[in-house]
């Protein structure tokens, strides 16, 4: 009873502090308003976010084509005065531009520690000093040098050679050398299994792999199924030498640094590209199947790049945090954008992005803090988990604080949306979080999958950034369309770039047409310069997926969307992603994915739809601290993770809040899971369950849990 009593009070007095709060707040804005009006000019922001970015420009009763309003920038002006027309081109540009300026930046690691952990474990992290530069004239030296490298150890021109490397500096060095010397570069994901890295090697028929001191150990089980493979180049630690026994006889094994040598003393010349040349042979992360090989030539990345100049605003003073794969497109090109402008890009990995991150000693700084970037690439699931990190350091923090800070939010959005900033808010109450990764971070450009509204919201305004979505596939060269840097909605992903047109034809059978109100939607099909030549080695797959029309290049992306007044394009489906319940409504199991990944109990789910059945099931991967808080309030302790996920009880109270959040979502009542399975295990590439960019590998994940799912529908 006086635990009640106290929490009452507590309370009261918490409701009492807050209205006092929303008083004073009233008054500030009262006295603040002609000020704020004057100097921040609302009406301006809200036209600019309104102003149509692209307009119809052919149309009749199945399709329609839609194409930017904007005239081409000063960069992709300059690209085509001055005939850079390849990567290798692009390199030696920029050096010329930037010269001695910072270009590539890599963290010293000063040694490996054992910190003992509060349970008693010992944990090894890294002793960290400070980021190391590369200029343009050191990237550009060292690539001409590890080029004529590559020849001295045989090497071809158009031949293909493998890069298997996690993020960093020598992967970016190393695909230079092979522009200069039009070498094709294959790239194969760093975390995907060994079939699909055998396969990648094997199709490509490639001779030479680099990799790295991490991932060589995995040659000794490899070279087996890679019989073509002759040599191994591979990037040296900073710390532990390589050992380099017990590999396959007849392979020889190359120190990266023992190539720039082989290449400082040659007499090789370049072996110049042409624009139609194929740069590199990308594989798809392979979310429906075996990963695919799409051909990029010079033309398509360097149309990416005038494309993505144009969208986004470059500052002299931007510094750009790497750690996304560089295997997979979107990073690919945003790095090359950094480039091209010469802004510097500082090397990280998820262990010690931050300050709290695994490899990171305690009391030492993160690399965000270190290198203080303005600009990151993201996926949503990365945004997805900052997002849930606030709402869990908030919860964590009291009532009061948590009051605050709800209030705070709340305020923001409100005169956000109305086109003001909120300079003090920003300063006092969300200040700390913008620390988390350096303090300067103004923009995040996220692609590869959708990005749900609330956690665009959450990021934006409690990071004080610009988040920038985007939208497009390997197939198109990581580009089709970027937000408007002024647009202030979320859960679109802006119109077509300049460089590309879009247009969406009629899905009949789920009754997508471009005469529904009120907007036009159908299946998305891009055409222009950005556009893969196909599939490699894969004539009828690339007969389906592509056409040619009035001399340009087409593809069918599966995707369906809908396009706004202003030219912006929602994706609202996919062909693939689309199931039929007995009923006859259609499910987008995709976005109900979305929606639900916002739960915060969700870490990771895959929802399934049987035809014959009317209402959906999921399968969840669920945030451990969440499940346990709820196992708490059931009083259920004492339990292992495993023994949490099949606990019939703690599987009902998550399935309630999937519900309840499904209903903010503002869900139809058949997309809404009508029973859950708990999966204790992490869904992870090399399972074979997400692919590396963490796209659902639906089809895996339904073969594995076939025996859950009917248990689901038999309860």
């Amino acid at each position: 009873m006086i635990v009640d009593d106290k929490q009452e009070m507590e309370g009261f007095w918490i409701s009492g502090a807050i209205h006092a709060i929303k008083a004073l707040s009233y008054v500030y804005d009262l006295l603040t308003f002609p000020v704020y009006l004057i100097l921040q000019r609302p009406w301006e922001k809200r036209k600019a976010s309104r102003r149509i970015k692209a307009r119809p420009i052919l149309k009749d009763d199945n399709q329609i084509t839609y194409r930017s309003v904007d005239s081409p920038g000063p960069m992709h002006i300059m690209l085509e005065r001055e005939k850079v027309d390849t990567l290798e081109k692009v390199l030696l540009w920029v050096t010329k531009m930037h010269g001695d300026k910072r270009c590539l930046g890599t963290r010293q690691i000063l040694a490996e520690e054992d910190e003992p952990q509060p349970n008693g474990r010992i944990f090894k992290k890294y002793k960290m000093g400070e980021y190391k530069w590369k200029s343009f004239n050191d990237v550009e030296r060292l690539a001409a040098s590890f080029g004529r490298g590559l020849v001295e150890l045989g090497m071809k021109p158009r031949k293909n050679i493998v890069i298997f490397a996690e993020t960093r500096a020598e992967w970016m060095i190393a695909a230079h050398s092979c522009f200069k010397q039009n070498f094709i570069v294959v790239t194969i994901y760093a975390t995907l299994g060994d079939e699909a890295i055998a396969h990648g090697i094997n199709e490509t028929e490639v001779d030479t792999v680099i990799t790295s001191h991490e991932l060589l150990p995995k040659f000794k089980r490899l070279l087996d199924m890679v019989p073509e493979v002759k040599t191994i180049i591979y990037m040296e630690d900073q710390l532990k030498p390589t050992i380099t026994t017990g590999y396959k006889d007849g392979v020889r094994l190359v120190p990266f640094s023992d190539v720039i040598k082989m290449g400082n003393s040659s007499t090789a010349s370049a072996n110049s590209p042409k624009s139609d040349d194929t740069a590199i042979i990308m594989y798809t992360s392979g979310s429906t199947g075996i990963p695919k090989g799409v051909l990029l030539s010079h033309k398509n990345i360097i149309s990416t790049l005038k494309a993505f100049c144009d969208a986004v605003q470059i500052y002299s003073d931007d510094v750009f945090l790497g750690f996304l794969p560089l295997a997979h497109v979107f990073e690919l090109l945003a790095e090359s954008v950094c480039l091209l402008s010469g802004v510097p890009i500082g090397y990280s990995s998820p262990l010690t992005l931050i300050d709290s991150s695994s490899k990171i000693q305690r009391g030492s700084k993160g690399d965000a803090s270190v290198l203080h970037p303005t600009c990151l690439t993201a996926v949503p699931l990365i945004l997805d988990r900052i997002s849930k990190g606030i709402n869990e350091k908030v919860k964590k923090s009291g009532p009061f604080r948590q009051a605050i800070f709800n209030f705070a939010y709340e305020y923001k959005l409100k005169w956000t949306k109305r086109g003001y900033e909120t300079p003090l808010f920003d300063k006092y109450i969300f200040g700390a979080a913008k620390q988390v990764l350096g303090g300067r971070i103004r923009l995040v450009l996220c692609g590869g999958a959708p990005l749900s509204p609330d956690t665009h919201n959450q990021i934006k305004l409690c990071l004080c950034v610009t988040v920038t979505q985007g939208y497009g596939l390997t197939e198109t060269t990581s580009c089709a369309t970027v937000m408007d840097m002024h647009d202030r909605t979320t859960g679109r992903v802006g119109a077509p770039t300049t460089i590309c047109d879009i247009r969406l034809e009629n899905w009949e059978e789920a009754g997508y047409r471009v005469k529904d109100h009120p907007h036009p939607r159908g299946e998305i099909v891009i055409g222009g310069d950005i556009v893969s030549a196909g599939y490699y080695k894969l004539p009828d797959k690339t007969k389906e997926d592509f056409f040619q029309e009035d001399g340009r290049q087409w593809f069918r992306t599966g995707d369906i969307g809908e396009i706004h007044p202003d030219g912006s394009i929602m994706i609202i489906d996919r062909k693939k992603d689309l199931v039929k319940l007995q009923l006859g409504e259609y499910v987008s199991l995709g976005k109900v994915e979305s929606e639900l990944k916002t739960c915060p109990v969700v870490e990771n789910i895959c929802v399934y739809g049987d035809a014959n059945k009317a209402y959906t099931v999921a399968l969840v991967v669920p945030n451990q601290h969440y499940l346990e808080e709820i196992a708490n309030n059931l009083d259920i302790t004492g339990k292992t993770l495993e023994e949490l996920c099949s606990n019939p009880q703690i599987e009902k109270a998550v399935l309630q809040e999937l519900v309840e959040q499904a209903k903010k979502c503002k869900l139809q009542r058949f997309e809404i899971p009508g029973a859950v399975k708990l999966c204790a295990e992490q869904w992870s590439p090399d399972m074979g369950l997400v692919t590396a960019a963490f796209k659902l590998k639906r089809k895996a994940v339904q073969e594995r849990y076939q025996h859950e799912i009917n248990r689901m529908y038999a309860s």
